[in-house]
């Protein structure tokens, strides 16, 4: 009987950063997907039909979340992003792992860069720890099955 992966057992990896496991520590990964827009062309002559053709291709953002880090390489990496204005493009992989850890299935996006960083509301009457989320924009993604 075949059973679809799980999807709570995964990592995320900066590459070009360091690998301190802190740093692949984020607890949410979503936006992994994209949409080839149509384009629409109406038939010549003949009123009841409109001929699709496919367009670009856009890749929705990636959003990584986790628990705030100090001292943080992927932090530094979005520091000098705003700071100086040092956009850095890096390669992200996103790797869905087994219960033995080894990968089933790698996203690798390319030429990612930070659009936005936010931290989860500070709250006393709420016993959460503090998120932060980070937004990546890339060019395109491909897979890699193991």
């Amino acid at each position: 009987m075949f059973l679809p992966p799980l999807g709570f057992h995964f990592k995320v990896e900066v590459l070009g950063l360091s690998n301190r496991s802190d740093d692949l520590r984020f607890t949410e990964v979503s936006g992994l997907s994209f949409e080839v827009a149509a384009e629409e062309v109406p038939e010549g002559g003949e009123n009841r039909f409109v001929q699709k053709y496919p367009g670009r291709t856009k890749y929705a953002d990636l959003v990584l979340k986790r628990g705030l880090l100090k001292n943080s390489e992927v932090w530094n990496w979005l520091e000098r992003s705003v700071d100086t204005l040092e956009i850095e493009p890096k390669d992200v992989d996103v790797t869905l792992l087994n219960e033995a850890h080894e990968p089933l299935m790698t996203w690798h996006l390319v030429m990612a860069w930070p659009v936005k960083w936010s931290v989860s509301d500070l709250n006393a009457t709420n016993n959460a720890f503090l998120v932060e989320s980070l937004q990546l924009s890339y060019q395109y993604f491909r897979f890699d099955k193991s």
